[in-house]
């Protein structure tokens, strides 16, 4: 094949890695006898054997998984974020009163979402790193789209709290899931921006949602309907989950080795592709050694706080915020048509960063624009008077470039963090601590607070504030880290282990470059 070329090497001719731990030394038995239990990707490789991709092939293959890999990740993860804004769509549609919600019901029904996630969070990590990643993809898709359906059937809150629940638990593997897909199909140069694309199909999700649902209500107030407008809601958004799940079944590969639309020898091209990030495409093996460094890696809790602390402003703001655009001056109906340019901030404000951040080989700090402008946005929201509707409503528009930042650790995650089993524990503890702020969140929306939400208000307000202090040392530590990679690999007594990219080591072991290499 043209622009391949295919060659041996010998096992002397690259022998050991020093440890950037150690002074010289080689790396522990330990670490040794985990580099035999290797990745997924070296059983496209004969022993010895060395594929070189040239430009053009790797483009011609860019192409390929961008036209069959990214529209799947994208339409499955905008049908995610909608699932979970339907609840606050059907706030404003009748189902606080059909269910008969009162006090502090819909507050905790908010969150109930959130503790099923983090009860399954953990555990469906595992599963993802030990079963074929795209098949347990899909059972939770279908399953989660069946669960949203039950929503429509639900007479009181015990039941609404119990679905709730179980839909939390299925869409646990999302997020983890198409991480790993990133980090399996797309080199460290291109997850910045791709994981944008398909995180940024929540604002395509809000702005379809609001559409439909406001469709929904109006059809319903000028022609009637036979069931309720928000049983509607709930209807659509999870029929067309569970349909999508089934596609997600059929096309979505494990990985590169059992891709039905490459040929046998582009799937060994498109393995060789990513053999730059020094990650692999999978182990299904746990490795107790990966645990403990991911448990003492300080970014680790950096990652965790901010996704804690960003995500108590997101918690109430994507539940309330239908209620939070009446609570403005607009009717129930309004809210919903109002506000879809949110999704058209956060669609660009992630697109943008993204592509930026990959181009200027800076993503934490790109990624801080969006969370400024969050900031300047909830200030026009405190500031100013309740009678000043667009103004306000304006404020909100600005919140929604607020993930920009999560998106980008996201995405260091993906890159960055190597070694399978330390891979799906730092995103594990990243979404668990995703999952505590989105409990907290609710929770600072009171009823008495309602129309200012000043509590609320000035809990955005401070996590926000924390999280640039946090973004910062994340940028620091890095900037730390990448001098000690770099002066660790002009050192002479610096060796690769053959193949080391497959070996399934983490990145504390094998340096391929600054850690955070486009950062």
């Amino acid at each position: 094949m043209a622009g391949v070329r295919a060659s041996s090497s010998s096992p002397q001719t690259e022998k050991q890695i020093a440890s950037p731990a150690g002074d010289g030394t080689c790396p522990s038995p330990k670490i040794l006898r985990h580099a035999c239990d290797a990745d997924e990707a070296l059983k496209a490789f004969g022993e010895g054997e060395v594929i070189h991709v040239d430009k053009a092939t790797s483009k011609r293959l860019l192409r390929q998984v961008d036209l069959h890999v990214m529209p799947l990740l994208c339409v499955v993860y905008g049908l995610n974020y909608l699932d979970k804004t339907t609840l606050s769509y059907a706030s404003v549609m009748g189902m606080k009163k059909d269910i008969h919600l009162t006090g502090d019901d819909y507050q905790w029904l908010s969150s109930m979402f959130y503790f099923g996630y983090l009860a399954w969070e953990y555990p469906t990590n595992r599963l993802l790193q030990m079963l074929p990643l795209a098949k347990y993809s899909s059972f939770c898709i279908i399953i989660w789209g069946l669960v949203l359906c039950c929503m429509a059937a639900v007479k009181s809150y015990s039941g609404a709290i119990a679905v709730r629940f179980f839909l939390g638990v299925f869409e646990a593997a999302v997020t983890p899931g198409f991480t790993l897909f990133s980090s399996q199909w797309y080199t460290k140069r291109e997850q910045g921006s791709r994981v944008g694309i398909w995180f940024s199909f929540n604002g395509f999700a809000q702005i379809f949602g609001g559409l439909v649902a406001y469709g929904i209500a109006k059809g319903v107030r000028l022609h009637g309907s036979s069931i309720a407008p928000w049983k509607i809601v709930f209807l659509v958004a999870g029929s067309l989950t569970a349909a999508m799940g089934c596609l997600f079944l059929l096309f979505m590969p494990d990985n590169q080795l059992n891709t039905r639309w490459l040929s046998k020898e582009d799937r060994r091209l498109a393995v060789e592709r990513v053999r730059v990030n020094q990650q692999g495409i999978g182990n299904k093996h746990f490795k107790m050694y990966q645990l403990k460094e991911a448990l003492v890696d300080p970014l680790t809790w950096a990652f965790a706080f901010y996704a804690l602390t960003a995500n108590i402003p997101n918690g109430g703001i994507s539940n309330f915020f239908s209620q939070l655009i009446v609570s403005f001056g607009y009717t129930p109906e309004q809210s919903l048509l109002y506000g879809t340019p949110a999704g058209a901030v956060e669609v660009f404000s992630l697109i943008m960063c993204g592509y930026l951040g990959d181009r200027l080989r800076n993503r934490i700090l790109i990624s801080t624009s969006g969370l400024i402008i969050s900031i300047l946005g909830i200030i026009l929201i405190v500031a100013l008077p309740l009678s000043n509707h667009d103004g306000r409503l304006v404020g909100y528009y600005l919140t929604a470039a607020s993930s920009t930042p999560f998106v980008a650790l996201l995405s260091l995650i993906a890159t960055n963090v190597a070694g399978y089993t330390k891979k799906t524990t730092v995103a594990a503890l990243y979404l668990i601590a995703y999952c505590v702020g989105n409990i907290i969140g609710p929770q600072t929306f009171r009823p008495k607070d309602a129309p200012r939400y000043v509590p609320a208000e000035i809990s955005i307000i401070c996590c926000w504030a924390a999280c640039l202090i946090d973004l910062l040392f994340i940028y620091w530590y890095c900037q730390a880290q990448n001098k000690k990679k770099a002066a660790f690999r002009t050192r002479r007594d610096y060796r690769k282990l053959e193949n080391q990219e497959w070996l399934d080591l983490t990145d504390k072991w094998v340096p391929p470059g600054p850690r955070t290499k486009g950062f």
